[in-house]
């Protein structure tokens, strides 16, 4: 039986589509660049089973290719049914895709549906959902009026959009989804994920908007680590309302201190990264810099930073508006910010009128 999936909106809700679990059964690779939310990986052949079949189809015949393909799957699939889907019970409805919904899926679905479970596969696979991603966030005008929460570094935007999402408002956290904070120093532990994988959380983020409230985002430059954003999105926010907060030097490079601190906490790894500042400043800036981070002087080293690296170029780049509403706050301590993320949240409708 086939699933068909028009509108990213039906995967907020599975109780819509009428299934448990979504089972992605391509190989390792294809998954880990990107899936459907919520699936889980079964892969019906692994990547290096998956590069043999191409290669006997390719160098041989697609007969010999099916035959063998046909008999990975079998011992792939009882692997699966005596592991990961041994206890789950009868009226289990699992929805199994590929990438067409063709060769892959189909052949765990017959499985399935042999032992009595009412599978289903999603028509056109993988590839019929990265329509829906593409279409949304290349083709369709962004759906709902965005506001720009921006500032310079260091002004805690991200704690704020946090705080304004527990107040009920909308906001899309476009670092946490592409696991960057936006500078030199901004990787995380687990990388980034690919472009597509960004893509999907995006989308998926931005089908559960309702378009008749505003949005809140952090101002961002065109791209994040290595990840593009879109360009609906990235016209909106050029245009969009934005709130500056503003808050004294001291303040940030202590809130910098904090939140960094799992960086700080490897001074050679802290060095290695300000070496890449290298070609815009001077070795005696650099040699001030490194020792900084080697001695622990963490709030010192971000102050430095902020006024000598980040600051300036943050104000040449940003684009000059009037819109909106500057926020200045006296420190970047919890209680002030819990402040701040209230004033936003009770003025939003008035801040998301104001046009240039």
């Amino acid at each position: 039986m086939r699933l068909r999936i028009d509108d990213l909106t039906q995967l907020h809700a599975p109780d819509r589509l009428e299934y448990d679990t979504l089972i992605d059964v391509r190989a390792c690779a294809e998954f880990a660049h990107d899936h459907l939310p919520g699936a889980i990986n079964l892969p019906v052949l692994d990547d290096a089973e998956r590069a043999q079949v191409g290669r006997v189809y390719v160098q041989h015949s697609r007969f010999e290719a099916r035959r063998i393909g046909a008999a990975m799957v079998a011992r792939n699939a009882a692997r699966m049914l005596e592991g990961p889907l041994a206890a789950y019970p009868r009226d289990w409805r699992p929805v199994v895709y590929c990438w067409r919904g063709g060769q892959r899926s189909g052949s765990l679905a017959l499985i399935l549906q042999q032992v009595g479970w009412p599978v289903r596969v999603i028509e056109g696979g993988y590839r019929a959902y990265r329509r829906l991603v593409v279409r949304a966030l290349y083709d369709d005008p962004f759906p709902a009026p965005v506001i720009v929460l921006d500032g310079d570094t260091g002004t805690a935007k991200t704690a704020l959009l946090q705080l304004l999402a527990a107040r009920g408002v909308q906001v899309l956290d476009l670092e946490a989804m592409a696991r960057h904070r936006g500078s030199l120093f901004g990787r995380q532990p687990r990388g980034q994920p690919s472009q597509k994988g960004f893509e999907s959380a995006l989308a998926m983020g931005v089908a559960g908007l309702d378009p008749s409230r505003p949005v809140v985002v952090e101002g961002e430059s065109h791209r994040i680590g290595r990840i593009m954003l879109p360009p609906a999105l990235w016209s909106a926010m050029q245009t969009a309302p934005r709130v500056l907060v503003q808050a004294p030097l001291s303040a940030r490079a202590a809130y910098l201190a904090r939140v960094y601190a799992d960086i700080a906490a490897d001074p050679e790894a802290l060095a290695t990264r300000i070496e890449a500042l290298r070609p815009w400043h001077s070795r005696d800036r650099i040699a001030e810099w490194t020792a900084q981070a080697r001695a622990g002087a963490v709030a010192e080293l971000a102050g430095g930073l902020l006024a000598q690296h980040y600051d300036p170029r943050y104000r040449r780049a940003r684009r000059s508006v009037t819109a909106g509403r500057c926020l200045d706050l006296p420190d970047l301590q919890p209680q002030t910010l819990a402040r701040a993320a209230t004033e936003i949240a009770d003025n939003l409708q008035a801040i998301s009128q104001v046009v240039d």
